[in-house]
């Protein structure tokens, strides 16, 4: 084990640690939803810009409509957050069935139906002729950037459509026609289909059936059940919709940058779990492939470039059997499906294509995701085998998917790493035994050397989300004097007890008129910061301390 060092050492430690790169060596993994650390402060803009247009409502006079699901991309794509990750919503498609095919009812206004219109006149229903009626939950967007630079061939490199190695997997690509350069063909992969190529095509084509927002690429609106007397009537504002602003982007553009670069998911520990073994060993892998490569391609932003990333998809065509959706599209088959990734499954809720897989807890939700990839379609067997797991087995398996959109240090699952994750951190850090990947502790071991000790100290300080405070001014933030022992803190507040000033409401340092100002703006409420005392209610009682307590701190 590391030994421990003193707070001078690790004073002297943190020194290092701030005046000189670490990105060479080991570096924090970017959360969910969080751009690349990698970007240029004009890049950095951009993607907040474009964060802010994916999250904005469009409105009747932007073009919204007339007939729309949501007003805005961030309402399908996202779940708390986490911007740009899978939602819970769900899109309705319908059509027809002729003698097992599917028919898109496009004079109807199909597949797509628009849940809501821009007044009712306007609304969408869905017409009797419809035998299919299936919903889809959206697909999350992000690190779209290393997916769309995965080269073409390298993802038919993957294919066997005729099963030749008798496995029971036939995976293939699904070429499709570009709807920006009509003519030109390339591998699709973003979509339950994997019928888009690129991220702008892909927003261009939200933008339009989900939103009624046309633009450049796909410049003409849909119809109202394919009404298109209708659309005259409803459509107040000229195609395209979308238009440049002043640096000569459009809506397009720019939500197309944003989910570009967010960057993928962490996967904590990052060195991975006994539960990946067990993922291969029964066939998981064959189509949830773990890896992948980007293009070397010099036209493509270096974060992007020549970059391995773990995806956990092979973002080919399977049929499902039973887990099919009944829609052809394309030339992708009614029982046809893409493999999602499962980067950031432990948040997703609910599970598979139409959400059948909903509820409970994180294992009752990948159990049941498992199950229903049986009896027929490719993922059968992997059913079968994980099935009869033992329990031991199936515990590990799950606790691996479960690292897939862990944040580190953020013990407790919740999005951030605060001061309950700190109180976790320091009893890993007190643990002199070797800290395996399989147990909690190891999302805080960040250099993977089998404990929690200085140097994952110094990146739970550079992650953390709270103040970090130095107030006995030793040049040591005090969640690492309270780490080490160097300082104490018995009511576990995250603040030395030396440092406590008796009356300071404000925390400034100093007992004055702004402690009777939290006093009085807070009078007869219960905010602990100002409740002096601590009985659940400021009044005078806490008045008096502050006036006990009168002047300058120690």
């Amino acid at each position: 084990m590391t030994a421990r060092l003193s707070a001078i050492g690790l004073t002297m430690s943190l020194l290092l640690f701030s005046s000189t790169s670490w990105a060479d060596d080991l570096t924090l993994q970017a959360r969910n939803g969080a751009p690349y650390p990698e970007l240029t402060p004009e890049q950095l803009v951009a993607f907040l810009e474009g964060k802010a247009d994916y999250s904005r409502p469009l409105s009747p006079a932007d073009g919204l409509g007339p007939v729309f699901n949501k007003s805005n991309c961030g309402s399908c794509h996202g779940a708390g957050t986490i911007i740009g990750g899978h939602g819970t919503i769900q899109v309705t498609l319908f059509g027809a069935d002729d003698k097992g095919s599917f028919v898109p009812l496009d004079d109807l206004g199909g597949p797509i139906f628009q849940l809501n219109a821009i007044n009712s006149e306007c609304h969408e229903v869905i017409p009797p002729e419809a035998t299919i009626i299936v919903n889809r939950k959206c697909l999350g967007a992000l690190a779209y950037g290393l997916v769309e630079a995965v080269p073409d061939a390298d993802l038919i490199a993957l294919e066997d459509p005729f099963d030749s190695d008798g496995d029971g997997i036939s995976g293939r690509a699904h070429i499709v026609e570009s709807l920006e350069f009509p003519g030109t063909f390339h591998v699709g992969r973003f979509g339950w289909k994997a019928q888009i190529a690129t991220t702008l095509e892909f927003s261009a084509d939200a933008a339009l059936g989900e939103m009624g927002f046309t633009n450049r690429i796909i410049p003409e609106e849909s119809a109202p059940n394919g009404d298109y007397a209708l659309l005259d009537a409803c459509d107040l504002v000229a195609d395209p919709e979308d238009g440049p602003d002043e640096n000569g982007n459009h809506f397009i553009d720019r939500v197309t940058t944003f989910q570009r670069y967010i960057a993928p998911p962490p996967q904590t520990p990052r060195s991975g779990m006994q539960g990946e073994v067990i993922f291969n060993n029964i066939g998981c892998a064959k189509c949830h492939t773990p890896s992948l490569t980007t293009a070397n391609d010099k036209s493509l932003e270096p974060f992007l470039r020549n970059r391995e990333f773990k995806p956990y998809s092979d973002f080919l065509l399977h049929c499902m059997g039973l887990l099919g959706d009944n829609i052809r599209t394309g030339d992708a088959f009614e029982c046809e499906m893409k493999t999602p990734t499962l980067w950031g499954l432990r948040w997703r809720d609910p599970l598979l294509h139409d959400g059948r897989a909903a509820g409970g807890t994180f294992a009752d939700r990948v159990t049941s995701a498992i199950e229903f990839h049986g009896p027929f379609g490719e993922g059968a067997d992997s059913a079968a085998n994980f099935a009869a797991l033992s329990d031991d087995d199936k515990a590990a398996l799950i606790r691996f998917l479960d690292s897939l959109g862990r944040n580190e240090f953020d013990y407790d699952g919740d999005e951030d790493v605060d001061l309950q994750d700190f109180f976790v951190f320091q009893a890993c850090y007190a643990i002199d035994s070797v800290i395996s990947p399989e147990e909690p502790c190891a999302i805080g071991d960040i250099d993977q050397d089998g404990d929690c000790d200085d140097t994952d100290a110094m990146f739970f300080i550079e992650t953390y989300d709270g103040e970090i405070a130095d107030c006995n001014a030793n040049g040591v933030p005090d969640l690492l004097d309270i780490l080490t022992g160097a300082g104490t803190d018995s009511d576990n507040d995250g603040e030395l007890d030396d440092c406590f000033c008796l009356g300071d409401a404000d925390g400034n340092g100093t007992v004055d008129g702004g402690d009777i100002a939290a006093v009085l703006g807070y009078w007869n409420t219960n905010h602990p910061p100002v409740d002096l005392n601590e009985d659940g209610i400021i009044n005078g009682a806490d008045l008096t301390i502050v006036l006990a307590g009168w002047g300058p701190c120690d």
